[in-house]
């Protein structure tokens, strides 16, 4: 049931409608096809990171979000990808939606396009619903959350159908600025996550952008973002016991080095503590005044180094020359190649709103 407070937000930006979005549209056809003009787009190399961001802060989402819902979105590995700005996409339409996702999946199947993964399926049946709650500020669209069931095709007649794929949509914090410019018909939900088979991977993202007009990428997490990610998480652990902050480390050497660095985690707080209070003294010494809630980036790049050097001390690897590509504690674990896996409810929005970052730097403007 689709409650009636959902809700698809308005841009209150004034545009030419008709020659803007015909211009969007135009744009993200273009990525479906050889000559993409996506790929020339400036914003793609113009924008970077935020330098600085709030320090993790817990978020008991358990009261605003649906319990078996959040079960869903915790503690399974996602793929996760970029998705453009979606044409005429209604949140009031999700029923509609499901029908003709479903629809789509059958037709490809029955044309033999789709690949039986896990042997041959005799139906399915995909669901959209709303994720009330999953949003932070106003410009942020609801979270969409997609499931797709199945059964055997030799299956017993009352055996019910099963959960063989999920995936969601969703904008945590999104930036405003880009957000508000958008042309009113688009809808911005730029962070994709999904888990099952790759064929149906396929299929949804197939049907999302011949329907909505939009174009799907992979996400990979930059080394920057995953030292993010061991700061912002580390940060935690007065509040939630980290319990292990492991990091995994390419060095690039023939055939290439991995290097598995786990650091105790009352060891990684007290150097991030050090790292902190060391920050702040010298933010006292000078004219300007920081809110002590503040992360920089020179805080994170600070603790990634004092790591690197405990761990050159004992091991004489320098792991400077090589690249982070693995990060995990209690909280979750993140891997270069785009997968994330969310283990703890209270900090949830706080990555998910990094990881909405990183999407929105792929989007075009």
């Amino acid at each position: 049931m689709i409650s009636s407070v959902t809700r698809t937000p308005l841009n209150s930006v004034v545009v030419q409608r008709r020659s803007k979005s015909k211009s969007y549209r135009q744009s993200y056809r273009s990525c479906l096809g050889a000559a993409s003009r996506l790929g020339f787009t400036p914003a793609l190399t113009g924008r970077r990171l935020n330098t600085s961001r709030r320090a993790t802060k817990s978020h008991d989402i358990t009261r605003k979000v649906n319990p078996e819902q959040l079960a869903l979105l915790m503690k399974t590995e996602l793929q996760l990808s970029y998705v453009t700005p979606l044409y005429q996409f209604r949140h009031t339409q999700l029923k509609s939606y499901a029908r003709q996702l479903s629809a789509f999946i059958v037709a490809e199947k029955q044309q033999g396009l789709a690949v039986e993964v896990e042997g041959p399926q005799s139906s399915f049946r995909v669901s959209f619903s709303v994720v009330q709650g999953m949003v932070e500020t106003d410009d942020d669209a609801e979270t969409v959350f997609i499931q797709i069931h199945s059964k055997p095709l030799f299956a017993r007649k009352d055996e019910p159908q099963r959960s063989v794929w999920i995936g969601w949509l969703t904008c945590i914090n999104g930036n405003p600025d880009y957000l508000r410019s958008l042309p009113k018909d688009f809808i911005c939900l730029p962070l994709f996550g999904s888990n099952g088979a790759e064929h149906l991977t396929s299929l949804v993202k197939s049907w999302f952008q011949q329907t909505f007009d939009c174009c799907f990428g992979p996400l990979e997490i930059s080394d920057t973002s995953l030292q993010w990610l061991v700061a912002l998480w580390t940060n935690c652990h007065m509040e939630s016991n980290i319990q292990h902050l492991k990091m995994i480390w390419t060095l690039p050497v023939v055939p290439p080095l991995q290097v598995t660095y786990t650091v105790n985690p009352q060891d990684a707080w007290e150097l991030w503590s050090s790292v902190r209070k060391d920050q702040q003294e010298e933010n006292n010494r000078g004219e300007e005044v920081k809110d002590e809630n503040i992360v920089d980036i020179e805080e994170v790049m600070r603790f990634t180094q004092g790591l690197k050097s405990h761990f050159y001390r004992h091991f004489r690897l320098n792991l400077s020359a090589g690249s982070l590509n693995q990060v995990s504690t209690a909280l979750g674990s993140a891997k270069c190649s785009g997968r994330i896996k969310i283990t703890n409810s209270k900090y949830m929005i706080t990555t998910l709103t990094l990881l909405t970052e990183c999407a929105l730097l792929k989007m075009p403007t």
